[in-house]
């Protein structure tokens, strides 16, 4: 029985990753762990701070419904998000790691996201990327 680790942002990318995510740990009978960072600080205020509550209140009743053991974890280390990723893929002894990716212009292309970089080139299992619908 394997973990898998999925990073989720409250946006269409996220929900990708989550749903396979989802997908992976039914197939493998495990467990799923969703990590929703934030770097914290100023911007991350009393507001925005209730806004990703909410949000990750919707995503346990979305993993509930879906039967998948699963643990949340949203994180306000001031870490970059590949880097959270990174140590709890490695905390749990993660067999995939799910990440979303947006669409990018064709030049955008050349440049792909420095998490989503980071991700790729330091994670200690397999990655799974996704796009967006």
């Amino acid at each position: 029985m394997g973990t898998v680790v999925v990073g989720y942002v409250p946006k269409p990318e996220g929900e990708a990753a989550l749903a396979a995510g989802i997908s992976e740990a039914k197939l493998r009978g495990g467990k799923l762990v969703v990590v929703n960072s934030h770097r914290g600080g100023q911007e991350f205020d009393g507001v925005r701070a209730r806004a990703a509550e909410d949000d990750m209140a919707s995503i346990r009743e979305k993993l509930e419904a879906s039967g998948v053991e699963h643990d949340v974890r949203q994180l306000v280390r001031g870490f970059e998000p590949a880097e959270d990723l990174i140590s709890i893929a490695e905390a749990n002894d993660a067999e995939l790691l799910v990440i979303g990716l947006r669409r990018r212009s064709p030049v955008g292309k050349l440049i792909l996201g420095s998490n989503a970089q980071r991700v790729l080139l330091d994670a200690p299992c397999p990655v799974l990327a996704v796009k967006a619908q």
